[in-house]
């Protein structure tokens, strides 16, 4: 009826725990049912009647198992008797990560309670709080933002593996070399970005030239760069790179794409220095942002944004929970059009 493996690394109780979760997952257990006495499945696995005992209690605790005296162990009702305990790890609160956050607590409702870490795009820290959460959480919300080099992304993806699939939900991006029917709602940038500079291409020609601006240790910057120098040869726009700002590269007719945050890298110094030359934004320069936020509305009258959208993102990854019906989706991406360009 169990399935545990005593050569393995996990603990045995925490193999047995797993199994009656996903057995209750998948319909297998059901609401009333009966569970071997603590006797029967010390005998049965061949394991300590302790170790059974401990299983039974967190079980207990998580509210997928009652005891009544005198008649044994039983599954209690399933999804529908108590909150979700959901586990929500991001690399930084940003803007749209709160954008992300806001949709998928709406969606969820009062169904689930939410812990939320922040790991700053640090392995050791990631590692840390995925291992210390390890059977305690329903499902694992995880934005997994880390350096591209082969090193942090297989450390990333065996601190992955520890969780199991029915309840991991990858968000913004999709470690794809992670095999198994888990979620992930993601984007693509490369192709994301040649697709929303395309739906602007008309009023790109307008201009003289695209100058993107970016930072040289942008995690993803290499992918966007990638997809914004293949739109510019398919499509014959005049591109040029930037990783520094400064008031000689500010030119009437250029327009500026900000791969770094709407109020970090870029925007203030590009605003400053055009406000200096007498340059208007929106006419003499266009500026562009990537990622939209709550406050792209009113930066600058409006700032054009190019951007995932984040609020579909945390929606979809609610549904999901709500469904437990595990998908791989790829969120919208678009151009929002504001005064800026």
């Amino acid at each position: 009826m169990f399935n545990i493996n005593v050569n393995a690394h996990t603990p045995i109780y925490k193999q047995l725990i797993s199994e009656i979760e996903r057995k209750i997952d998948n319909g297998e257990l059901r609401e009333g049912d009966c569970l071997p006495s603590m006797s029967e499945l010390s005998t049965m696995l061949d394991i300590s009647k302790e170790t059974v005992k401990k299983v039974y209690s967190i079980l207990r605790e998580r509210g997928l198992v009652e005891s009544l005296h005198g008649k044994g162990f039983f599954v209690t009702q399933w999804r529908e008797s108590r909150r979700l305990r959901i586990f929500v790890l991001f690399d930084k609160l940003s803007q749209y990560k709160q954008v992300l956050y806001d949709a998928f607590a709406e969606r969820i409702g009062d169904r689930a309670e939410m812990t939320m870490y922040i790991y700053n795009q640090d392995i050791s820290t990631f590692e840390e709080f995925i291992d210390n959460a390890l059977d305690r959480y329903d499902y694992y919300i995880v934005t997994p933002h880390l350096p591209l080099d082969p090193v942090m992304q297989a450390r990333a993806l065996k601190a992955l593996k520890r969780i199991p699939n029915r309840k991991l939900i990858m968000l913004d991006h999709w470690m794809r070399s992670l095999q198994g029917h888990y979620g992930a709602v993601y984007q693509d940038m490369a192709n994301d970005i040649y697709g929303g500079l395309s739906e602007a291409l008309n009023d790109l020609r307008k201009y003289d030239k695209l100058h993107v601006v970016t930072l040289s240790n942008s995690l993803y910057g290499s992918l966007i760069t990638a997809g914004v120098e293949r739109f510019s040869t398919d499509k014959n726009i005049d591109v040029e790179f930037h990783y520094e700002i400064n008031a000689e590269m500010l030119k009437k007719g250029g327009v500026y794409l900000l791969l770094n945050g709407q109020l970090g890298f870029g925007l203030v110094e590009i605003a400053r220095y055009a406000k200096a030359s007498g340059l208007a934004i929106g006419s003499d320069i266009g500026i562009i942002s990537y990622n939209d936020s709550y406050l792209s509305e009113v930066i600058l009258g409006g700032l054009t944004t190019v951007s995932t959208d984040f609020a579909q993102m945390g929606k979809l990854a609610a549904e999901m929970v709500i469904s437990r019906n595990l998908e791989k989706i790829k969120c919208d991406f678009r151009i929002t059009r504001r005064n800026t360009f």
